[in-house]
């Protein structure tokens, strides 16, 4: 629908509609008949043909008087708070108010939050002068955490407040009181703070094209968060949804680490969408540093420091007023808070945990004593990465390694969360080799090697519930739905077999489960539309809206009540009643597993397990891995530049006496013989994700030239492979043991592929709503959900080995679980590399936490530590 010019002095506006002119005189209501649907248009606002999509007239532009006048208003609050407008944050609010959208990218604490939500507010002042009624839904802000939308509420409040602005402002999350949701179904605010799986939820209410009438924005926070995933999908098409009804709107993303700006814009903007990458000013400075220990072991071990640095981080933590301590996993936050908290009894209620397993009311505690100051320190995993404002905060440890660039700067950002003011982030080792990392990070940040996130495409478990949720939100013509999901980047390629296939799956159930009338979850009506019509397909659909399933966990509660949080099945699985263990920082004694939820009673304070949750494979980056080989390289020359370094002289000298220092174009292989048997080492420093899909490979080659088994280990370093007879190695290189080719066929025939994928399979079959995880507290169990998505998995091997979800497992299991792609990508490096193949006489420090790796997984009365350091023993006396 078009406008024309409206005649001078006169009321009448002219539209044309489908190519037809259409229109109105007055204030009164006009009905337009669009095949048997009515729309009606009150006044000039706005006109809904055919049931799904709203068309509004654009608001004339602004007087220059007003413009002026509405940034004045902003100058002089931003001067009021000693602030002065950022030229990107003034380009922002221009591109905006000219109907643009784009990304900007800027350093954490330097104004993106304003630069985006004062577009908005410029436009309603300038239309509004005189302060006029809070309008219906006009900015949607779209955030991956819901602690964030309680912080950027209150961001996004003091801005209104202060320049009376008088709009309304809520959020929408799982953690929003009844009252609210109950007064949001009747109408939304103004501006509304929501996450990807909230705003899918709309999206299945009939009457979700009204809701958002007036949407003018949409505004996606820390987008490198979502973009790279499922739930970055959800939100690409909740936003060609909004589009389609919304043809003007704008959408503008925010982040502050991700590589790959173009590819970032053109996923949020969508295949037909234009947009601009505004960058911030000169990068904030940032400080990277590392405690050193005060002895350097030369046979260093992953995890061998573990506390042992406990006395310089306490000493770090008392420099400032405020300090997060961050961990790699949740297991090594609850020892650190113990292991601070008995060094420092006396910080009893100022030093708090955080991690994603607590219990809501518990972090929103600890989120707030950070905002006030009143905590001195908090130990957290990634779930403090993001946040609006921790000012107080002026000391961030990171312990072990970061494994990346872009989260080792968003933890530094959480200090000096200010323009202009130095972020500093201080490296606590786990292991002295990870001295080498903290270096190499360093220079990558000065390098801007920054890694990018990798867009999904194409997962047809996340398009067959998008498909349902538009059915169930008013209902969809195929034709019309499959051009607008094609308009996202992610199923830009969408073929229209998938398409077919995908329609197939929801209204029939697919190949295997057509005689099951609960799969027919989508009904194709006698006039074309698609919809839902079955009450319960409807009500489970809207209860497992969301792209994250939760790995296998249990609710973890007092026997008095009070909820702790959740721990996986499999830890509480080991345990007997009376058996203790540390969770949330306290003590507790297990008593029985009731209802889904393992009950439990406080217990003395006695050492304890502490819960292992999984994710804890975080592998090393592609640019930290490549400034690691440079870092070594140098090394290899004699250049030892930095106090990191410099401390681990020691452990490459006996090194390069006993093997070698690889350059960064070269691949080192080490061969050694001990009692264990037969040992080659590849050290193509890679990442522990890759080097656990090239071990598998390696073996399986070698054992195709010779009948031979080996035991495999892998870290972030290199890969082991152990056999009782000596293994081909010179016959294999030769006969391409490194060559990318055939890893189609040898990545699958190295594993077991198929298990893999059934384990995969839980997940899609759950995004898909073949598996119904129940109401809350229903008493279903993980294991449970895991047996019927494999019996799913079963049954479509069987009957239906078509179906596209095994393929999608298939796929996934090899991307995400052994990142195929970069294997493949590291073969070329390695196939072009200069092979240099050692024979030391003992094992090398680089060799050792392999050895150990491998160590950990063996039965022994003996402690793991006591096994260890008699390793290091002898070795110590062999190298003098």
């Amino acid at each position: 629908m078009n406008r024309a010019p409206t005649r001078a002095g006169g009321s009448a506006v002219h539209w044309t509609f489908s190519g037809r002119p259409v229109g109105f005189r007055g204030r009164g209501t006009a009905e337009f008949r669009a095949g048997a649907v009515v729309a009606s248009c009150a006044g000039v606002r706005r006109i809904h043909p055919h049931g799904g999509r709203i068309l509004a007239r654009t608001a004339p532009a602004a007087p220059k008087a007003a413009r002026d006048a509405a940034l004045a208003r902003v100058e002089a609050w931003f001067a009021h708070r000693g602030w002065k407008p950022f030229g990107f944050q003034r380009e922002v609010w221009d591109v905006y108010r000219q109907g643009g959208s784009g990304l900007v990218h800027a350093a954490t604490g330097t104004g993106k939050t304003y630069a985006a939500w004062m577009g908005p507010l410029l436009e309603w002042m300038e239309e509004h002068p005189g302060g006029g009624k809070a309008p219906r839904l006009r900015v949607l802000w779209i955030t991956p955490l819901r602690a964030l939308a309680a912080d950027t509420e209150v961001a996004l409040g003091n801005a209104l407040e202060a320049l009376g602005i008088g709009w309304t402002l809520e959020s929408r999350t799982g953690d929003t009181s009844q009252a609210t949701r109950a007064r949001q179904r009747r109408r939304l605010p103004s501006a509304l703070l929501t996450t990807p799986e909230s705003l899918s939820l709309f999206l299945t209410r009939p009457d979700a094209p009204e809701l958002f009438g007036d949407l003018r924005a949409v505004v996606v926070d820390e987008w490198h968060e979502l973009m790279g995933s499922k739930r970055g999908v959800q939100t690409e098409l909740a936003l060609a949804r909004l589009r389609g009804w919304r043809p003007g709107l704008r959408t503008w993303a925010l982040s502050a680490t991700i590589g790959n700006l173009g590819e970032a814009l053109d996923t949020l903007v969508g295949a037909n969408g234009t947009g601009r990458i505004v960058r911030g000013e000169e990068p904030k400075p940032v400080r990277i540093d590392a405690l050193i220990p005060g002895t350097i072991e030369r046979f260093p071990w992953a995890g061998h420091l573990g506390t042992q640095m406990l006395p310089q981080v306490v000493a770090a933590v008392e420099e400032g007023q405020t300090a997060i301590v961050f961990t790699n996993t949740r297991s090594q936050t609850e020892i650190w808070f113990q292991a601070i908290l008995a060094a420092r009894p006396e910080w009893a209620g100022v030093i708090a945990l955080h991690h994603g397993s607590l219990d809501r009311a518990t972090r929103d505690f600890v989120e707030e004593g950070l905002r006030t100051g009143r905590l001195r320190c908090v130990v957290a995993t990634s779930s403090l990465d993001l946040g609006v404002d921790f000012s107080p905060v002026d000391r961030v440890l990171q312990v072990g390694s970061p494994k990346g660039v872009a989260r080792l700067l968003q933890r530094a950002g959480r200090s000096g969360h200010r323009p202009g003011v130095e972020s500093r982030v201080t490296c606590v080792p786990t292991n002295a080799l990870e001295l080498v990392e903290v270096a190499a990070a360093r220079d990558a940040v000065k390098a801007g090697a920054i890694e990018s996130r990798l867009p999904v495409e194409r997962p047809l478990d996340v398009l067959a519930q998008h498909v349902v949720t538009v059915a169930l939100g008013g209902g969809f013509r195929p034709d019309d739905l499959r051009e607008e999901v094609r308009s996202t980047r992610a199923y830009a390629g969408l073929m229209d077999d998938e398409w077919a296939w995908t329609l197939d799956f929801v209204s029939r159930g697919g190949e295997a489960l057509r005689a099951y009338p609960e799969y027919s979850r989508v009904v194709p009506g006698e006039d074309g539309w698609w919809r839902v019509e079955d009450g319960g397909v409807a009500r489970r659909h809207r209860q497992a809206v969301g792209t994250i399933v939760s790995d296998a966990s249990i609710s973890v509660k007092y026997l008095k009540g009070a909820r702790l949080g959740s721990v996986e099945e499999s830890f509480i699985a080991r345990l007997r009643p009376g058996d203790r263990f540390i969770f949330s920082g306290k003590p507790v004694e297990f008593v029985r597993v009731r209802d889904m939820t393992a009950w439990v009673r406080k217990a003395g304070s006695v050492k304890g397990f502490i819960p292992r949750w999984m994710g804890a494979r975080m592998p090393l980056s592609t640019e930290l891995a490549a400034a690691l080989r440079r870092r070594l390289e140098e090394a290899r020359e004699g250049v030892f530049r930095d106090p990191e370094m410099e401390a681990v002289k020691p452990i490459l000298d006996i090194q390069a006496r006993w093997s070698r220092i690889p350059a960064a174009d070269e691949l080192l292989v080490e061969r050694v013989k001990t009692r264990e048997g037969f040992h080659i080492f590849f050290f193509p420093f890679e990442g522990r994700l890759v080097h656990e899909g090239l071990a598998a490979l390696l073996a399986y080659r070698i054992s195709r030239m010779r009948p031979i088994s080996f035991t495999l280990a892998a870290n972030d370093y290199g890969v082991e492979l152990l056999s009782a007879d000596e293994a081909p190695l010179d016959e294999a290189l030769a006969a391409g043991l490194l060559s990318p080719h055939g890893l189609v066929d040898d990545i699958p025939a190295s594993l077991n592929a198929t298990e893999m994928a059934r384990r995969q399979f839980r997940e899609i079959a759950r995004v898909a709503g073949l598996v119904f995880p129940g109401l809350p507290h229903a008493g279903k169990t993980a294991r449970q959900l895991q047996a019927s998505s494999g019996l799913f998995f079963d049954v479509f091997q069987r009957h239906d080995p078509q179906n596209l979800l095994l393929g999608q497992a298939h796929r996934e299991v090899l991307e995400r679980q052994l990142e195929s792609s970069r294997l493949g990508r590291t073969l070329e490096r390695l196939a072009a590399s200069r092979v240099v193949v050692t024979n030391p006489e003992r094992s090398p420090p680089l060799a050792f936490p392999l050895l150990v790796d491998r160590a950990r997984n063996r039965v022994s009365s003996e402690s793991l530590g006591d096994r260890v350091r008699k390793m290091q023993v002898r070795l110590e006396r062999a190298a003098g």
